[in-house]
């Protein structure tokens, strides 16, 4: 589980074109507690949602029977916004 949100954190850190150390001192955490993080070390709660928070992510807390559901809804919530986005780029050339 760990893992999985580190490599959310490294993903959406890479995403926004943040080097490590930029993204520790934006997120008010160290490059090492950051760099744990990522690579699914043992973080303390208050400096993962410190770094989520920092990053534009946040954790929910659910009953494990409705993953499924929140996967479903994750996955068609990014195809919605990729295709928001190629329609904003297209818009972008002819203007």
């Amino acid at each position: 589980m760990c893992s999985h949100l580190g490599d959310r954190v490294r993903a959406t850190r890479a995403a926004q074109g943040l080097p490590i150390d930029q993204a520790a001192r934006m997120c008010g955490v160290s490059v090492g507690m950051l760099s744990k993080l990522e690579n699914g070390k043992g973080v303390h709660l208050d400096y993962v949602l410190r770094a989520l928070d920092g990053l534009g992510l946040t954790m929910l807390v659910v009953p494990k029977e409705h993953v499924p559901l929140l996967e479903q809804a994750a996955s068609h919530a990014a195809r919605e916004s990729k295709a928001y986005e190629e329609g904003r780029a297209r818009d972008r050339e002819w203007d």
